[in-house]
């Protein structure tokens, strides 16, 4: 394999992503590294394009990915992003776990209605499943290409409620009055929300990746600093968000960080049972057929911080 001289670099609609800071400034060409963005509906549509080579790196959360690898795509993660960005939305008239202290009580008031989540084997998706297995609340959970099409279906009372990013939750609000029922960290503490992902050939490669990364980690310690900035910076380079709806976004869950943190890894390899239960994997994947720690040990020599 050469050395590729762009890098195809996938993302999602995430307005909270390093994405949008690093499409929206020349941070990455000053690293001398020229990129070619591809927007993707969602983390499994990433990972078919992991497969068929059109992408070189991508944003993604980390349970797509472990499908992918199950599969045999030869990807990895090396680098961490955010947490917990799952949240369930619904409308007014039901109680939320502010009320009611109980992540399960609050899931039973959805028995027997229709919940929509991004696609199977999205980590919402895959979130949602397993919250409602735990507390044995009999919901349907139905599945759109787009998480903007959960958003319509919410409004049009498609469907009772919605889970997906912060995103979903500020644009649900807006909609329809839609709340936040159980916040991000009351559904699974420190999942993975996204990750940085390679195709494993660029390996071969390690300054690029590494030079990525730092970029990357400055975006997220750009957002965390100066979340105006950043907010102005992701709203110019969407075009159809305005800068109080990035903060507002950014608000929900504001932890963000390029560190594979204990608690990021953990949290990723609790999934691999789960997965397993679902039927989306069929082995027990172990730490090492996941992540390369080499690139963001080099990167972010600092504390992880995402929970400062």
């Amino acid at each position: 394999m050469h050395k590729p001289s762009r890098l195809n670099i996938g993302h999602l609609s995430t307005i909270y992503h390093t994405s949008f800071i690093l499409m929206g400034t020349d941070s990455l060409d000053k690293a001398g590294i020229q990129a070619n963005w591809k927007l993707f509906a969602s983390g499994p549509d990433m990972v078919r394009a992991f497969s068929t080579g059109d992408i070189d790196i991508g944003y993604i959360g980390l349970p797509p990915a472990i499908i992918g690898i199950d599969r045999g795509i030869t990807i990895i993660c090396v680098g961490g992003g955010h947490v917990e960005g799952t949240v369930l939305v619904a409308g007014k008239e039901y109680l939320s776990r502010g009320d009611l202290s109980d992540t399960d009580i609050v899931l039973s008031q959805f028995e027997g209605k229709v919940i929509g989540s991004p696609p199977r084997g999205s980590i919402h998706d895959v979130i949602i499943h397993d919250a409602l297995d735990k507390a044995n609340v009999n919901a349907t959970v139905k599945n759109f290409a787009w998480t903007d099409f959960v958003l319509e279906a919410l409004v049009d009372g498609e469907i009772d409620a919605a889970v997906g990013t912060p995103s979903l939750a500020v644009a649900s609000a807006r909609a329809c009055g839609a709340k936040i029922i159980v916040p991000p960290h009351a559904l699974w503490p420190d999942n993975p929300s996204y990750g940085i992902v390679i195709r494993n050939d660029l390996r071969k490669f390690p300054s690029m990746i590494t030079d990525f990364l730092r970029e990357h980690e400055r975006a997220s310690n750009f957002i965390k600093a100066y979340p105006e900035g950043a907010a102005r910076i992701a709203s110019n380079v969407t075009g159809f968000v305005d800068e109080d709806f990035v903060l507002e976004a950014y608000k929900i869950s504001p932890k963000y960080c390029a560190a594979l943190s204990s608690e990021f890894v953990s949290s990723t390899m609790a999934f691999v049972p789960v997965l397993r239960r679902l039927g989306y994997i069929t082995q027990s994947l172990n730490e090492k057929e996941i992540f390369d720690f080499s690139f963001i040990r080099e990167a972010h020599k600092e504390q992880p911080h995402y929970n400062l």
